[in-house]
């Protein structure tokens, strides 16, 4: 009898089917108008996000399939579900307006992930981000209604930032801005281990301390590091940042 050959990337794959599934949770429990649950969902998608990739490279079985399929993914996770959780949790009072101004995370998000798959050459090689990943802004939009949603409307002083804040981490996923990956801790210098590790404790005693509440801060200087960052080297060092614009490959959306 023929044996059923058995492949390993079975598990990244598994670990990529929950990040979508927990991006559907989140669809529901919006539309039932739980939004810490559905804020929540949108975290628990972004861990699998993160360690689908981690299995695969674990398991050296990255795969075109695995890429589309991450893709598909992160367009329901970060993309529909984050867009339906603002839109749910604050924009429908503005009726078509508020429709259009909480889709352009998933328009703008989807285009990020088209423009990173037809500009993937090697998927093993994991290279600074162009444009800010669109993880990033669906966490953005879930950890605004998890710390400052209060069952009713987004607090102040957030409440008249939403429709800003969606624009700009809009405009950010298409830009050629340039976000760091992780680094990879084996190939740090004791003093890049130590620094790394100092940085993730220091967050994490943050987190911990303001009950999640710095997280959203976090992130927000995340953003903006890119952007002071990206208008640096504009001004101050023209030469790299025009070979980034030319040769710069994303590597993971």
């Amino acid at each position: 009898m023929k044996k059923i050959a058995f492949s390993k990337s079975i598990f990244p794959n598994f670990a990529t089917g929950l990040n979508i599934f927990c991006g559907f949770v989140s669809i529901v429990y919006a539309s039932q108008e739980n939004f810490k649950v559905a804020a929540l969902s949108i975290f628990v998608a972004a861990f699998f996000d993160l360690i689908d990739g981690l299995i695969a490279r674990l398991l050296k079985t990255s795969s075109r399939l695995g890429v589309e399929l991450d893709s598909l993914a992160d367009v329901v996770s970060f993309g529909v579900a984050p867009s339906f959780l603002i839109y749910q949790a604050h924009l429908n009072s503005l009726g078509w307006l508020g429709l259009v101004i909480s889709s352009s995370i998933l328009i703008f998000g989807g285009f990020r992930l088209a423009r990173f798959n037809v500009q993937l050459e090697d998927i093993t090689t994991k290279i600074d981000f162009r444009g800010l990943p669109i993880p990033v802004s669906g966490i953005t939009i879930a950890s605004i209604v998890l710390f400052y949603h209060n069952g009713l409307n987004i607090t102040k002083p957030l409440y008249d930032l939403i429709i800003p804040i969606i624009a700009v981490l809009s405009i950010l996923m298409i830009s050629n801005i340039r976000y760091n990956t992780i680094p990879k801790v084996k190939y740090l210098n004791l003093g890049g281990k130590v620094l790394l590790f100092s940085i993730s404790f220091a967050a994490l005693l943050a987190v911990v301390l303001t009950r999640g509440e710095a997280f959203f801060y976090l992130i927000v200087a995340h953003v903006l590091y890119g952007i002071v960052r990206h208008i640096y080297d504009y001004f101050f060092n023209q030469t790299k940042a025009d070979d980034l614009n030319l040769n710069q490959k994303t590597s993971e959306s």
